[in-house]
């Protein structure tokens, strides 16, 4: 039952409304498409071009936000189809396309990107799988009821695992903190974030994993979504350490290429 129905809560954002139809809901505004069912969630420009630039890619949906072009692409790898897009940067806009991605038709989904680490001894291009996201956004309170995490799909945490195992790549399995203010990361938090649990911190976790979570309703097949991050940028000492975390070119192309392996060998 909804929590409006029952009056206002303190604040807006915990006043969850569990009704499934939203006036513009993607299930009944967007048309299914012939799209593949995996899908790579890539936060890398520069990788997605790459990926979209081989021979037997195409674009799929050339879907259009008010910010530009935000295609949905399609290549083959490992003989088999394979969907992929970038998500754009932070919550709201991620989930909305996300959504979108799931109404054309694809309901498999890595994700690989990049985040600020907690720990001093993660180093710049170290491996985290993400268990759990803490919901410090706000985009997850619209599909879930007011939480402090998100659990990440553990088929998708699994296949992550695999694809890093098979490749004898060093890896971490943890939380992560999911913000919408990358400027108000403040000394407190960030020690409050480690107390918990935190392994690193970024913009997107929660809430992409609060949609694929919606979008598995009891008896409809599920959306399956696990996230990889790559260590960038420190904020574990006294002062922010950038580290040059954006150029690691081969990191991040690696890193989508697992993320395609992993995804192909998701199941139901």
């Amino acid at each position: 039952m909804s929590s409006i129905a029952e009056g206002h809560p303190l604040y807006p954002i915990l006043e969850f409304d569990a009704t499934r139809q939203a006036k513009i809901d993607p299930e009944r505004l967007i048309k299914r498409r012939d799209v593949p069912e995996h899908c790579v969630i890539c936060f890398f420009q520069e990788v997605i071009a790459k990926a979209a630039a081989l021979p037997s890619a195409r674009v799929a949906v050339n879907s259009r936000w008010e910010d530009g072009p935000h295609p949905l692409y399609e290549v083959e790898y490992l003989g088999r189809r394979l969907a992929f897009f970038h998500p754009g940067v932070g919550g709201p806009i991620a989930a909305g396309l996300l959504e979108e991605a799931i109404a054309y038709g694809c309901r498999k989904f890595i994700v690989c990107g990049g985040c600020g680490v907690l720990e001093k001894d993660i180093a710049v291009g170290h491996l985290i799988v993400a268990s759990a996201a803490v919901r410090d956004e706000g985009t997850s309170y619209h599909y879930l009821p007011p939480g402090r995490e998100v659990q990440a799909n553990p088929s998708g945490v699994r296949a992550l695992e695999a694809a890093l195992a098979r490749r004898g790549a060093p890896y971490r399995v943890g939380k992560t903190w999911t913000t919408d203010a990358p400027y108000r990361e403040t000394a407190e938090k960030i020690a409050s974030r480690r107390r918990e649990g935190c392994l690193t911190v970024e913009m997107e976790a929660a809430s992409l994993m609060a949609v694929a979570e919606f979008r598995s309703p009891p008896g409809a097949p599920p959306v399956i979504l696990g996230q990889v991050l790559y260590g960038g940028d420190d904020l574990s000492g006294e002062t922010w350490d950038e580290r040059g975390w954006q150029s690691r070119a081969e990191v991040r192309e690696s890193l989508f290429w697992l993320a395609a392996e992993a995804c192909l060998a998701l199941e139901d």
